[in-house]
Order: structure tokens, then sequence, then C-alpha cells
């Protein structure tokens, strides 16, 4: 049996990370259609995204009846495997991944 087609039964990535990339790939998502792709809770994607604001990871401004959303893409992740890359650079790879088939 080869393990590598088992589909792990844990995120590899926290939900922090997922609002955050959902975030940078359109900054004008509604926050019930961050829950939806992330696969939270509104009440989760509301706590979440506060927490990257005041970790200064995004801004948000109010235009008309919608929050438009400025990521800092120079902020470096507090984590050893990370802090080498800027937001933006993970971001994008993240997003490679995704849109080439690589996430679940």
């Amino acid at each position: 049996m080869n393990d590598r087609n088992i589909q792990p039964t844990w995120p590899l990535m926290s939900n922090h990370g997922h609002v955050l990339v959902c975030i940078a790939n359109e900054p004008t998502i509604r926050i019930r259609e961050v829950a939806m792709e992330a696969g939270i809770t509104e009440r989760a994607a509301h706590r979440i995204v506060a927490d990257l604001e005041r970790a200064g990871f995004l801004t948000h401004e109010r235009v008309g009846r919608r929050n438009v959303y400025h990521v800092d893409h120079h902020m470096r992740p507090q984590h050893p495997v990370g802090e080498q890359l800027e937001v933006e650079a993970l971001v994008r790879r993240i997003s490679m991944t995704e849109h080439a088939g690589g996430s679940s």
C-alpha cells in the first residue's frame, strides 16, 4: 500500500493562512465568502480578519457598502519556516498550488 495516496485528516495551513490567501486573491471578498472558502463560520472569519488587522497583515477601507482589504505584502510570517518569504511570495506560491489542483 502506498501511504502517499492517503488523504490527511488534518489541515496543512491554519485558518488564518486560508483567510489571508482568500483576501489577498480577492480584496473585495465578503466575509461570508471568506468563511465558505476557508471552511469556517462567519464569526470565526470575522475574528481572524480582526487578528490579521491587529497584527498588521491587512487593513480595510469602506467603499460604498463593502469593505476593500489591503494586504501588506511585505510582512513576514513570524515562523521559522516562512519568515524568509514576504506574504506576497507565500500567497503567490499557495495560489499557484491551488490553481494547479494541489488543494483539497
